[in-house]
């Protein structure tokens, strides 16, 4: 029986006039100036994939714990990654 392969869904616009649009900018850019991938990122970190990818898409606001693994990961002070208002 061939297998199925399920689309991506397509990504909406980010808004960034809200905090948790803004920390996904952030994160995403941080991310991509360590040359990392979601899925290096999630390994080395520990958080999922998902979980970042929904961070980056502006669908989910990470806890403090989460914060500080990340920031880990991409060697940066936690800081770095909570957007200024």
């Amino acid at each position: 029986m061939p297998t199925t392969r399920r689309m991506a869904r397509p990504r909406k616009a980010v808004d960034t006039s809200t905090y948790t649009g803004r920390f996904a900018v952030r994160l995403k850019s941080l991310r991509e100036k360590a040359g990392l991938s979601v899925d290096e990122l999630a390994e080395l970190s520990g958080i999922p994939r998902t979980t970042l990818f929904n961070w980056e898409s502006a669908d989910r606001t990470p806890i403090n714990d989460d914060l500080l693994k990340v920031a880990e990961a991409l060697e940066v002070n936690i800081r770095t990654l909570i957007p200024k208002e």
